[in-house]
């Protein structure tokens, strides 16, 4: 997983789940572009605790499903 891929190639690839993304490309409004995907997992904690593990200097965390409406982040 050590390609760029946009965040439409990282939705179309990882349906429902949560994304490490590191080295985002942003838009003027700080919205994710392209990335890396360094992980990814239904469980948005391990995705977090991964983070915690690898240190990239720069990530986003980016979620590809339909966010319930009860959800706090």
């Amino acid at each position: 997983m050590n390609e760029v891929l946009t965040t439409a190639q990282i939705e179309a690839q990882f349906e429902s789940e949560w994304i490490l993304v590191e080295e985002p490309q942003t838009n003027e409004a700080l919205e994710v572009q392209s990335g890396t995907v360094r992980w990814h997992s239904k469980d948005r904690e391990e995705v977090y605790r991964k983070a915690t593990e690898i240190r990239p200097k720069r990530f986003a965390i980016l979620y590809t499903g339909k966010m319930p409406e009860n959800v706090i982040l």
